[in-house]
């Protein structure tokens, strides 16, 4: 899964710009200027996530077709793609820690986007439960 949804940026009758994510309902934004908008767009996106993840929710998969592109950041994408291949698993802290014979604690912190974690450990736990990392560098808009 890419983590990076589309963006709808609507003008408001002020002039600032209002955008919303189609795909992740309540994921609301706004920016004096388009480039403020699709700043702010960006962390309200890794909000969105982050908060779905805290809570146990699902992370929707993008769909919108139309719309400006915000990506999630390498780090926090790692964390939600492990949050998902666990859920997927049906796997708890516990089991994950059994699985990458490590403490809860560290598992659990693994899952936390809040917490910073190596790239390469949450590499390693993606592996764990059959996935790839893959990073991809591409030109700048």
């Amino acid at each position: 899964m890419r983590f990076e949804y589309r963006a709808r940026l609507k003008r408001d009758a002020s002039g600032r710009y209002t955008v919303s994510f189609p795909d992740l309902p309540g994921a609301l934004t706004d920016g004096a200027t388009r480039r403020d908008a699709l700043a702010e767009a960006q962390d309200c996106l890794e909000e969105a996530i982050a908060g779905r993840i805290v809570r146990g929710e699902t992370i929707p998969r993008p769909r919108a077709a139309r719309g400006a592109l915000v990506r999630v950041r390498p780090h926090l994408a790692a964390k939600a793609a492990l949050y998902l291949g666990v859920r997927e698993k049906g796997l708890g802290p516990s089991a994950l820690a059994r699985l990458l014979k490590c403490h809860e604690k560290e598992a659990r912190r693994l899952l936390d986007p809040s917490v910073p974690s190596k790239l390469n450990r949450l590499e390693r736990a993606l592996a764990a439960l059959g996935k790839t990392l893959i990073v991809e560098v591409t030109e700048a808009a």
